[in-house]
């Protein structure tokens, strides 16, 4: 595990350096969906300060299982999967940040949820850049009235956006959607859409997080180059 997360974090450095930028802007998230708690622990013991889960109930136990550790250790949790409304009270209690919001209605529940936890929830746009019907995310032209009617909501942090590109062996294939995000992130900011948070952009995973790196990247949700291939 500490070897893998080194290799990880020196592919890191090297895509930064082909950037021009600094490592230290780089997140990387873990994606621990379908990792027993006990693989987690190793990682968090080896390093790991971010954990990407993809559904809630999954994520519950694990959560609690290790809540003294992640205390500890200073662990956020990130629900990066799509998040149904049943389950956003749980989601506003377990997750430090949410990165796969894609319309209003949802937002406006995530924001009373918050406000009645006494709390001020980071999230992230997830956008469907491919157009893939399988896939969830607001479409590009979305974003904008998205940005300027969630911006809004006070117990909600806007702090960028999200997205999976359309999967390829080639991680250069994803370079023009990795591109569009960050065009998509940059006018909404230069048209005043987001508050002064809204920097971010979730993208990238094992297979193409250099490219998404090079493109931008603030966030990076690295599963099976960490974990190993899911059983």
């Amino acid at each position: 595990m500490r070897a893998r997360l080194e290799e990880i974090n020196r592919r890191i450095v090297a895509a930064c350096e082909r950037a021009g930028r600094q490592s230290s802007e780089i997140t990387l998230v873990a994606v621990s969906k379908t990792v027993p708690a006990a693989r987690i622990r190793e990682a968090i013991e080896a390093g790991v300060r971010t954990l990407g889960e993809s559904r809630v109930q999954e994520a519950a136990d694990k959560i609690y299982e290790l809540k003294p550790l992640s205390a500890e250790r200073n662990v956020q949790w990130h629900l990066i999967g799509h998040l149904q409304s049943n389950k956003a009270r749980r989601a506003v209690e377990l997750f430090d940040a949410v990165h796969s919001i894609d319309d209003l209605k949802l937002a406006e529940r995530l924001d009373r949820l918050a406000a009645e936890s006494g709390k001020r929830l980071p999230i992230f746009i997830e956008v469907n850049l491919g157009g893939e019907e399988a896939k969830t995310g607001a479409a590009p032209d979305e974003v904008l009235p998205l940005c300027e009617q969630i911006g809004k909501l006070p117990n909600l942090e806007l702090k960028g956006l999200m997205a999976v590109p359309p999967f390829s062996e080639n991680p250069e294939d994803s370079r023009p959607f990795f591109l569009r995000l960050r065009r998509l992130r940059d006018e909404a900011r230069g048209a005043g859409a987001a508050g002064e948070s809204f920097i971010e952009l979730s993208m990238g995973m094992s297979g193409d997080f250099e490219v998404a790196i090079e493109e931008g990247a603030t966030f990076i949700r690295v599963g099976t180059a960490l974990f190993g291939a899911r059983q």
